[in-house]
């Protein structure tokens, strides 16, 4: 496939060029939204959502316990309905506590201390209580652990692995744009629901519905998955995916496609799914440009402006108190873009933050 026609394929299935009707579908479509940056991932979520939710929405869904956040996959937290968390786990919670197991020596964390950290967590959280992140590493400390530096955060991360927490409602904020969520006992707040049949086959069809077309080294890379395990999903999806041209692959079965990505500009928030979430984005992003936006050797990945499914530059908006209301200010890659259209976009994300 020509990258022109991968681009239009894509911006569909991300829900860009056909948002979805509500911000549950829009993460039922994406299955997991990158949000290490919490604003990122409503944006994320808000921009793929017909009729202009706001941010306030987003928080509302997160107080009914429809969307969660944890960390899904590759060590990174990601934004998912309520009823996926469990079976996405079951996944990847392995492979993520090994991969984070020399941290932990190097921190001198132990499994005891993971034991005892869990315990300490799950009591202060029983009976429907919420807990912010200070008050989560209060309950390790009352009971001996040290917290200090990232170890708090590292122990969280373990527990909520582990089946022990997520993170639910929104802190409510004065001053500035919610930021932090309440720590929630994960048995108590996620809803019972079965794991589909074949799970590895799930979670590749899922990613292409809301993803492709892609290959299996995009789809390895997101899940965080070694390429066995890959090759495993791409046999239990049998015919639900199809190949096509350079080893892309796609839902059997999907509507038609666009001929041509639309000439919208979109603002696309850091980490999005649409440029992050494949081993190659050089086809939505020109090369020179790739390092300029990420990710950088400190991890991050730097807001996109997108103009006919191609990054044509980034853009920049601080969240911090007394400087949220400021507009978003555009950083094309070169003269000669239409500053209506990125006027247009930059917009419509100053409403949903601001709303």
């Amino acid at each position: 496939m020509v990258p022109v026609r991968v681009r239009a394929a894509r911006l569909v299935s991300h829900a860009l060029a056909e948002p979805t009707a509500d911000l549950v579908g829009a993460a039922r479509r994406l299955t997991a939204t990158q949000a290490q940056e919490f604003w990122a991932g409503r944006w994320a979520l808000g921009i793929r959502t017909a009729g202009e939710p706001t941010l306030t929405d987003v928080d509302r869904a997160f107080a009914a316990g429809a969307l969660v956040r944890a960390w899904t996959q590759r060590g990174t937290l990601h934004i998912v309905a309520a009823e996926d968390l469990g079976w996405i786990l079951a996944l990847t919670r392995d492979r993520q506590l090994r991969q984070a197991a020399g941290v932990h020596r190097n921190l001198g964390i132990d499994a005891d201390t993971i034991v005892r950290a869990e315990r300490a967590v799950r009591a202060a959280l029983a009976g429907g209580n919420r807990l912010t992140r200070a008050e989560v590493g209060e309950a390790m400390t009352a009971v001996g652990i040290d917290v200090a530096g990232s170890r708090g955060n590292h122990l969280l991360s373990a527990i909520a692995l582990r089946g022990g927490a997520v993170f639910g409602p929104v802190v409510p904020r004065d001053g500035g744009i919610t930021r932090e969520q309440y720590v929630v006992a994960a048995d108590e707040w996620l809803p019972d629901a079965a794991a589909p049949a074949e799970p590895l086959g799930e979670l590749l069809v899922r990613y292409l519905v809301g993803h492709g077309p892609a290959t299996l080294e995009d789809f390895r890379w997101w899940a965080g998955l070694p390429l066995g395990l890959a090759r495993a999903g791409r046999e239990a999806a049998g015919e639900r995916v199809v190949e096509g041209e350079d080893a892309l692959l796609a839902v059997a079965g999907a509507g038609p496609q666009l001929e041509a990505p639309p000439a919208e500009v979109l603002a696309l928030p850091p980490f999005d799914e649409y440029y992050l979430s494949y081993a190659d984005r050089s086809l939505v992003c020109p090369p020179a440009h790739l390092a300029t936006i990420g990710p950088t050797l400190n991890g991050l990945v730097r807001p996109v402006l997108v103009a006919a499914g191609e990054v044509i530059g980034t853009w920049r908006h601080s969240t911090a108190v007394g400087r949220h209301h400021l507009d978003p200010l555009p950083e094309p890659f070169a003269p000669g873009v239409e500053a209506g259209a990125v006027d247009v976009a930059l917009a419509r994300f100053a409403r949903f933050l601001r709303a």
